[in-house]
């Protein structure tokens, strides 16, 4: 139970340091040490579930398992490589005039208790405070977006701000609805909203009552998730907001929520003990991967391009799961991992290279390979990893999702293939002349620290090549208490 309150208690007291010192010089390093010291936390936290099986804690609100666990160490991680990377961005925003010391006070207290959110969602056993956490994390980011204070991120924000409130709003009153269902059958002291006692119970809860409980958890979560045609509020969010946010929006955010639906997935299915919530996914998973794809050729700005990639991949992983069973939930799961070590290892690469244009817009950035070449090639095999290219994680889970398919849902694999090649094709057209393409810029003086791009990369190439073994028990767990 330590492990667990360091976990959360870490960020925690880092917001609240940073919010008296965030406009600090040492500020920046003051973020990467906390992000390190709950990175640790997570990984001793992994290592008591690994050796002794779940755990319950603090008065049965908090509840760890093979399901949330690797999750919570994927976040700490992408958390800390994110604050290594935000250290010299934030520093050129700040000199470049973007940012001054308040806003950099608010950014880094924020950036802490963003993952302090993060974590509760995803290790709390009550599904009232998932919904507050869930909450606390709009609100957090809703911050972090408008940072700059610019026209275009307080619209993006405030966008972000009314879409996600409505969803999460609805996301309530699914959760009252549960509630309701559960007092009838655990009683008013039976801890309605804890899940491990919903589940012992799902077969028990009214059918009726759990459907339209569902249908609300599933718009207000899917919202989140960024799922269409909810998904409005998230190209904005990722061009308007500073790069870093790009990244934990992508990396971590999309994946919190995706996990919140699954918890409610598995409930779902064993009171209608049939496949709806399942059919549900795979619909607005597909339809989201269609029209993400479609969007992808339009696109001019680099971070809305790959925000439309981000919504391409969380309908991917929610066709994934709709599809059910253990190959396809093995799949998903695996997807969610390389999905947010390779995005955020894209934005971390396109932070640099639009601070150096001074542009998002994608015809006016050229020849990274000349600039920069660690931030061109950082891009271009980002780019190639997340399109699904051998040997990379993705085109691992990718190949696992779409033969499941061929199996079990045979009409989805062509509209699958198909959007899948006009996502590689809109975003390699445009990445190549942004990485290869003539350009009279001079070089760097200095090559940019660009450690975390390459190291999730590596661990997306390894993760395509050989998946640990005590990662393959984790995720065979996981994917056999998805059910389906």
């Amino acid at each position: 139970m330590e492990a667990l309150l360091f976990v959360l208690g870490i960020p925690l007291a880092g917001s609240i340091v940073l919010a008296f010192t965030g406009h600090r010089d040492f500020a920046r390093d003051v973020n990467v040490g906390f992000s390190f010291a709950t990175f640790l936390a997570a990984c001793a936290l992994t290592a008591r579930i690994v050796s002794s099986g779940p755990l319950l804690a603090l008065n049965q609100e908090f509840f760890i398992d093979p399901l949330n666990v690797f999750m919570v160490t994927l976040t700490a991680f992408v958390g800390l490589t994110t604050a290594i990377f935000s250290r010299p961005y934030m520093r050129v925003e700040q000199d470049h005039g973007k940012m001054n010391p308040g806003r950099m006070r608010l950014y880094h207290s924020m950036y802490q208790l963003f993952s302090f959110t993060m974590l509760v969602a995803l290790t709390t056993n009550n599904l009232g405070l998932l919904w507050v956490a869930m909450e606390a994390a709009t609100l957090t980011t809703v911050l972090l977006v408008s940072v700059y204070r610019t026209a275009a991120s307080l619209e993006a924000a405030w966008k972000y701000f009314i879409l996600c409130g409505v969803g999460i709003a609805l996301a309530l009153f699914g959760t009252v609805l549960l509630y309701m269902a559960a007092e009838k059958v655990l009683g008013a002291e039976g801890g309605a909203l804890l899940w491990t006692h919903l589940d012992t119970v799902k077969t028990r809860l009214d059918p009726n009552i759990i459907t339209l409980a569902f249908a609300f958890l599933f718009i207000g979560y899917g919202t989140k998730v960024g799922l269409v045609p909810l998904h409005n509020w998230l190209p904005d969010a990722h061009a308007e907001g500073p790069t870093p946010v790009s990244a934990v929006l992508s990396g971590l955010l999309l994946n919190v929520a995706m996990y919140a639906l699954l918890r409610c997935k598995v409930l779902t299915d064993g009171a209608l003990n049939s496949a709806l919530a399942g059919q549900l996914l795979m619909g607005f998973g597909l339809a989201s991967v269609v029209v993400a794809a479609f969007f992808l050729s339009r696109q001019k700005d680099v971070k809305r391009m790959f925000a439309y990639s981000s919504i391409e991949h969380m309908g991917l992983i929610a066709f994934a799961f709709g599809l059910g069973g253990p190959i396809a939930n093995f799949a998903g799961l695996l997807h969610m991992t390389v999905h947010s070590l390779t995005k955020s290892a894209i934005f971390f690469a396109v932070g640099h290279a639009t601070q150096k244009a001074g542009t998002q817009v994608m015809s006016e950035i050229r020849g990274l390979i000349k600039v920069s070449p660690t931030v061109g090639w950082g891009m271009m095999l980002g780019s190639l990893a997340i399109l699904g290219m051998p040997p990379f994680g993705v085109f691992a889970s990718e190949f696992l999702i779409l033969t499941t398919a061929m199996r079990e849902q045979p009409w989805a694999t062509p509209i699958l293939l198909l959007a899948l090649g006009v996502a590689f094709a809109s975003v390699f057209s445009r990445v190549l002349p942004m990485v290869f393409g003539e350009t009279s810029v001079r070089p760097l003086a200095h090559s940019p620290a660009l450690l975390p791009v390459f190291v999730h990369l590596a661990l997306g190439l390894m993760l395509g090549l050989y998946v640990p073994p005590y990662l393959v028990g984790w995720y065979t767990q996981a994917a056999r208490m998805l059910g389906g």
